[in-house]
């Protein structure tokens, strides 16, 4: 267990410095039953996260777009503590089709509506943190993104967010949210560090940044020592796993990178908290980063 909760800013809200990512809760053929993924929220609530990423399209089919929102939904009406200061960021833009596959829909009409059912979804009057999904080629991103500053204006949801944005379109988005924008998503870990300008970018404009998969991903994060040897070796003299070195590393390399890991397990996500009282050095930072 973690002692006192460190946190990050994410615009005007204070967050836990590494979130709770919620997607492997509705995974076909990986996914827990819904008990164990509500222990889970309440494991990670319990040791005091606050921040808790969904999204409509975290769904095992696309006849249950939202199953993850809702298990998110069941387990903070279910959990004991008081919620008011849980953040729950959901997405938008995605879609699901029939077969397991994902879909792109960046039309305004289309996000206003997944906005509409991620708010009856989630139980609440306004989405604390909305994001787009993902750019959709077949519309203009401006236009994508004026949707997300209709739904603020309409105080539908509290603040913006983008995801699987390249620099220019952050600072696109920027432009035209201004300080409604607050957070960017996109895929960073050991085996993906492409995504080192869009951090850069987030840094310049003050903007939160949330990696997704920071682990790797849910193929990949068990094997996260062995894949990158250093993680392994550092891991190995602090007498931790790896992917809490990992965790501790995106955490030195800014301070508005905020890990959001998947979990379906009270015990991974507790691990990945205990990568906020392990103090690497410069020397294995910088091995690390080579």
């Amino acid at each position: 267990m973690v002692g006192r909760m460190r946190t990050r800013e994410i615009g005007t809200v204070s967050v836990s410095a590494i979130g709770l990512g919620a997607m492997p809760m509705s995974v076909l053929g990986h996914m827990p039953d819904e008990a164990q993924s509500v222990r889970t929220v309440h494991a990670a609530l319990d040791a005091g996260v606050t921040l808790i990423d969904t999204a409509d399209a975290y769904t095992p089919s696309h006849r249950e777009v939202g199953h993850n929102e809702r298990i998110i939904a069941k387990a903070l009406a279910s959990w004991g503590g008081d919620t008011d200061d849980v953040l729950v960021a959901t997405k938008g833009g995605h879609t699901r089709v029939a077969g397991g596959g994902w879909g792109l829909n960046g039309s305004p009409t289309y996000l206003r509506e997944a906005c509409e059912r991620s708010l009856k979804a989630l139980g609440v009057d306004s989405i604390a943190l909305y994001q787009h999904h993902r750019p959709d080629p077949s519309v203009p991103y401006a236009e994508s993104i004026g949707a997300l500053k209709e739904l603020l204006e309409a105080g539908k949801i509290r603040a913006a967010g983008i995801s699987n944005a390249n620099p220019a379109q952050i600072r696109e988005a920027a432009e035209i949210l201004g300080p409604g924008l607050v957070s960017v998503q996109n895929e960073y870990s050991p085996r993906f560090r492409s995504s080192e300008p869009e951090i850069d970018v987030c840094e310049e404009l003050n903007l939160a940044f949330l990696p997704w998969s920071p682990l790797g991903g849910m193929g990949s994060a068990r094997q996260l020592g062995s894949a990158h040897a250093a993680f392994g070796e550092i891991a190995d003299a602090h007498g931790v796993s790896p992917q809490r070195v990992c965790l501790a590393w995106m955490l030195a390399r800014s301070p508005i990178v905020i890990p959001i890991p998947g979990s379906s397990h009270p015990d991974t996500i507790t691990d990945s908290l205990g990568a906020l009282d392990l103090e690497l050095t410069p020397e294995e930072l910088a091995r690390l980063s080579g």
